[in-house]
Parts: C-alpha cells; structure tokens; sequence
C-alpha cells in the first residue's frame, strides 16, 4: 500500500484524507443549515449544535494532520500538459480551500466559545474558551462563518468541476490520481 505521495502519485493517506474532509465539509455544511431552522422546544435545538461544534474540532485536528502531512509528504508534480494558468489556478484554489477551512473552523470556535464557555467534544475532552467578551462576538463570527461556509462549497464544486473537465474533456490522469489509482 502506498501511503507517502510519490512525484507521480498520490499516497493512500492523502487520498483518504481529502475525501474524508470533503464529506464532513458537506455533512456540516447540511447539519449547520438544519441546525439553524429548528425552534427552541425541537429535540434537536441543543444536540445538533453539539455535535456541529464536537465534529468541528475533529475536523480542525484532521486539517493541521492534512497540512503536516502535505509538508512530510509533498503532493505529485503537476502534469506536464498543464498549462501555466493551470498550474497557477490550481495552487491559487487549494491556497483558497485550506485558507477557507481554517478560518470557517475559527470562527465556529468563536462562536461557541464566545460566552466563555469550554467546547466539550463529545465529552471526550474540552477545549477551553480562550477569546471572549468581544462585544457581538457570537454574531460576527457567525455571519463570517456563514459566508466561508457557502463560499468553501461553491470553491469546492468549482474544484470537482475542475477535476472533472480535466478527466472528461482534457483526459489527463488528475482525477484517477485523487481516486488512487497509477497515472498509467
């Protein structure tokens, strides 16, 4: 099993990795839109919250994994068929994405903690509140939130169409490298 990337290849942990992070990016994205209908006496007003807040500190563990990992291990070359705005796009959107993910993971931790209160990740252990008391925290770092949230999801969408139009008009190896499989 190849777990390091190669210059030619992705290694199975950074595919397993960026596919992990791309379904809980989505699953979050979906539970915070839920998350924010529900009425005080729903079951779910406090849960949901909960496990938003839990699962977002795994994922913020999981990024700096990702970021370390990427810096042992550095991702392929590009292919030499790319073109010099390809190649440039390409770093731009990825700078994007995990300058996005950090700074939506940021400022859930500002919202959560801006009464004071410690995060409990699933009881597991806490994460203490460190920045509080700035005025409307809570509502600002709540519409930033908002707004990296849509916007990592339509980068993202960007991003598949990309890989997409790389597998089916240009028919390169990009999306065979992500799903695993040899460039041959």
């Amino acid at each position: 099993m190849l777990w390091k990337n190669t210059p030619d290849r992705f290694g199975h942990l950074f595919i397993l990795i960026h596919w992990l992070v791309a379904l809980v990016v989505y699953g979050m994205f979906a539970l915070g839109l839920w998350m924010v209908t529900l009425g005080y006496y729903d079951v779910w007003y406090h849960q949901a919250p909960e496990i938003h807040k839990s699962i977002g500190v795994l994922l913020f563990i999981v990024m700096v994994v990702r970021v370390v990992w990427r810096l042992i291990s550095p991702p392929p070359k590009p292919l030499a068929s790319y073109s010099r705005a390809t190649r440039v796009g390409a770093v731009l959107a990825h700078l994007a994405l995990y300058v996005i993910l950090f700074a939506i993971l940021i400022s859930g931790y500002l919202i959560s903690t801006a009464d004071g209160q410690a995060i409990s990740v699933f009881g597991w252990f806490e994460v203490p509140a460190s920045v509080t008391g700035m005025g409307a925290q809570a509502d600002t770092a709540g519409t930033i939130h908002l707004y990296l949230a849509w916007s990592v999801v339509v980068l993202s969408v960007l991003h598949a169409l990309a890989a997409l139009k790389h597998h089916f008009v240009d028919r390169d190896v990009t999306l065979k490298r992500m799903l695993g499989r040899s460039a041959d």
